[in-house]
């Protein structure tokens, strides 16, 4: 048994309060998930989890082991943050969350050169649009675009999220005019599926209301190709739509009015950061200083 291992599997499931979570965190299946908490259990000779066919919860013993391990974990994570700090080594595992489009156009080549530059380092990117609850998710840092709630989490400013709505030329050229944003609704739009509490959601809906899309997605790429197919209008970030435009697959329509420019931060759960993570947060901050 890979006790540490172990103890990380099960501080997860404590924490989500189901094995599916673990097993999505750490890339293993649900059946593995069980087999750790099971050899834990035996190693012990305590039930940690009393299982149900709808639920896990924590025995009383489960409590206790699962406070001791929280320390335990911690300590091992600050011992191994002390050393790299001492040594200037950076290295180990950055677990990174963003919203699809923003990674695809922006993060994602910036990840590429970080790693290129630091070879004991490892990243696991996840694109997802949907909000995840940072402080119970397994996640080093984040990537938010929109203004701030109150929360626990430390947020850096990196740029402004700017759109722009566009449309082929050929498109352009066999529809009726677009003066301002109520001519829309004569016209064929692409929808972008964001996460239904999200700030993108919010501006998306401002602009479109409930209405039929020819093509939804949330992928702001396979949005861009439909637009540049001639498939109708798109409402995207500029950084998305930036290459099309300047190679003349897509005109910028300076009629309609866009939502208003809201701010993308990192944000990460503590001021003492590991040096990896430290690391990769200044690395984004300078890739993105002229933006």
């Amino acid at each position: 048994m890979d006790k540490l291992t172990a103890m990380q599997v099960f501080s997860c499931v404590a924490e989500q309060g189901n094995y599916a979570a673990a097993a999505h965190q750490f890339n293993i299946s649900r059946t593995m998930v069980s087999k750790h908490i099971n050899q834990l259990e035996g190693y012990l000779g305590v039930k940690l989890i009393n299982r149900t066919t709808r639920q896990q919860a924590l025995s009383e013993s489960g409590l206790l082991y699962y406070q001791e391990c929280k320390t335990i974990l911690a300590a091992i994570t600050a011992a191994e943050n002390t050393l790299q700090t001492m040594t200037g080594t950076v290295s180990g595992i950055i677990k990174i969350n963003a919203p699809v489009s923003f990674g695809n156009a922006v993060l994602a080549p910036i990840v590429n050169r970080f790693l290129l530059q630091y070879p004991q380092v490892d990243v696991d990117l996840r694109l997802d649009n949907n909000l995840i609850d940072p402080l119970l998710d397994n996640v080093d840092v984040l990537v938010r675009i929109g203004e701030l709630e109150d929360s626990a989490l430390i947020g850096r400013h990196i740029m402004n999220y700017d759109m722009q709505f566009c449309a082929s030329p050929q498109y352009l050229d066999t529809h009726p005019d677009i003066c301002s944003n109520t001519d829309l609704s004569d016209h064929q739009c692409l929808g972008f599926s964001y996460s239904t509490n999200g700030s993108l959601s919010v501006a998306h809906q401002q602009i479109f209301g409930k209405r039929h899309f020819r093509l939804s997605s949330n992928s702001g790429v396979v949005l861009t190709q439909a637009a540049i197919d001639g498939l109708g209008v798109v409402l995207q970030p500029s950084i998305v739509l930036k290459e099309a435009i300047e190679a003349g697959l897509l005109v910028s329509i300076a009629s309609l009015t866009p939502p208003e420019t809201m701010p993308i931060h990192l944000l990460y759960k503590d001021k003492n950061l590991p040096l990896k993570t430290r690391s990769l947060i200044e690395f984004i901050v300078a890739q993105l200083a002229d933006h």
